[in-house]
């Protein structure tokens, strides 16, 4: 079975099959059906993981009912002891196992004890981190009185694998997403145009942008480094921040309209990230589930900034470290969560130190974007390249030589004809506070931006299809 891209034929023919059954059921049956779907889909992928989403189901169903009728406090906090440990080992065996036996095959054998330890070929299930912190959350917001426990099993295999963010999220809270899947499920007109416009939007951004951006960052980061000058370098890493914006930030709309036309509403997961001034404000609109996720589960938890200034420090820096574990077992992702950890930190000793009569639009907004926009770019280098010694060696060309070569030319030229239309159309939305905006205006407006992305795609269309990037966490 092939997987089940959002944008290759084969998926829009399972959701074709899917949507036309859905609307002649009656809400259990279309709960049924959802959960059927949902296996389908993520079997595309890999049958032999469904047994693992089927085992996350069931621990933390049991141990939600178990937890919503004990009667004792410590028996609850036992029972979501065992579901978040449960959750993590599983999680922890298949994404950092490999890894971190490596490192400490490798730190004994530094310092003169050899040691073979066991080793095993191990394949990352798809999404495992969403759905493994998505049921995780689960338990511990019954545990704090935040939901209740669903009593029926099918509802909750559904909130677990609902297939349009199943694979890439957006982390779904029990509290938000539950009581859909409970209660029946209205469809109007406007549940249509909005999702139009989010897989539209999607679209392209996925489509357009980011497969288009991925053979040029692909090409920088693939060529040593001593035959790129630094001009080609950051060229490249512009190319892979639209890229996985595009990507990842495509998904998450393109499930959020597949939602909107089965009756639901899903978190917004992105709100212009590139806009940001500020790394708390880059983080109130990238990746907005797994932020939130971080700060209720790992940060306020820490003690968030109630203890003190250095041990705000200390939290806001573990949060963004396990924000960047979160993401692989690899050196540069520890490393990335660092730097976030790092700037976070910085930028709130400067907003602490700042005269509070100093006027706050100096330095202007623009500028602050422009500053905040090559920090993150710096931090999506630690994130692309393949170890920190390529990290280092890029860095250093950076600030050593920018010879602007044809390539650079090339593709800077590229960068502005795909990207500069989406940033003046997310300038217009920031403008508006509204990211459904397109909306309001006149259709005839409306039909022209469709047929812009439909022309886009058509006659655009990228020298291959590349995965979503997100898929692999």
């Amino acid at each position: 079975m092939a997987p089940m891209l959002f944008n290759s034929f084969v998926f829009w023919l399972f959701f074709g099959v899917v949507f036309t059954l859905y609307f002649r059921l009656r809400h259990k049956e279309q709960n049924l059906l959802l959960l059927v779907a949902s296996y389908y889909f993520y079997g595309c992928w890999d049958w032999r993981f469904l047994s693992l989403i089927a085992v996350s189901t069931f621990i933390d169903y049991f141990i939600g009912m178990g937890v919503d009728a004990a009667e004792s406090r410590r028996l609850k906090k036992f029972l979501v002891g065992l579901s978040i440990t449960a959750n993590l080992s599983i999680l922890g065996f298949f994404k950092y196992y490999g890894f971190f036996i490596a490192e400490l095959e490798q730190l004994l054998t530094s310092i003169g004890v050899p040691v073979m330890m066991p080793t095993f070929y191990i394949i990352l299930p798809v999404g495992i981190s969403f759905y493994t912190f998505q049921t995780m959350s689960y338990t511990i917001d019954v545990y704090r009185g935040d939901c209740k426990a669903c009593k029926n099993f099918v509802d909750f295999a559904v909130y677990v694998t609902f297939f349009p963010q199943l694979v890439a999220g957006p982390i779904e809270r029990a509290k938000n997403f539950l009581p859909q899947v409970i209660e029946p499920r209205v469809v109007t007109s406007e549940h249509f145009k909005q999702g139009l416009l989010l897989i539209a939007i999607g679209m392209f951004r996925k489509v357009v942008i980011a497969d288009n951006m991925a053979p040029i960052a692909n090409a920088v980061f693939a060529t040593p480094v001593d035959e790129l000058t630094g001009a080609e370098i950051l060229f490249g890493i512009y190319a892979f921040a639209f890229q996985i914006y595009g990507d990842f930030s495509g998904y998450s709309a393109i499930a959020r309209g597949l939602a909107k036309w089965m009756g639901f509403d899903l978190m917004v997961n992105f709100r212009m990230p590139y806009f940001a001034i500020s790394p708390s404000d880059f983080w109130q609109r990238w990746h907005i589930s797994l932020s939130q996720w971080l700060r209720d589960y790992v940060y306020i938890p820490l003690g968030g900034n109630r203890y003190g200034t250095l041990l705000t420090y200390r939290n806001l820096f573990l949060t963004m470290l396990i924000g960047g574990l979160w993401h692989g077992a690899n050196w540069t992702f520890i490393v990335w969560g660092a730097f976030h950890g790092a700037i976070l930190c910085l930028y709130r000793i400067f907003e602490k130190s700042k005269n509070p009569s100093q006027e706050t639009t100096w330095p202007p907004k623009f500028i602050q974007m422009i500053v905040m926009f090559h920090l993150i770019c710096f931090s999506w280098l630690l994130f692309r390249a393949d170890s920190l010694t390529q990290v280092i060696e890029m860095t250093s060309l950076l600030m050593s030589d920018f010879t602007i070569s044809p390539f650079a030319v090339s593709v800077l030229g590229m960068i502005a004809f795909y990207v500069t239309p989406l940033l003046i159309f997310e300038a217009w939305m920031e403008r508006k506070k509204d990211l459904l905006s397109l909306l309001n205006v006149h259709w005839g407006v409306r039909g022209m931006v469709y047929l812009y992305v439909v022309y886009m795609i058509i006659f655009f269309p990228p020298p291959t299809a590349s995965e979503f990037i997100y898929f692999q966490f």
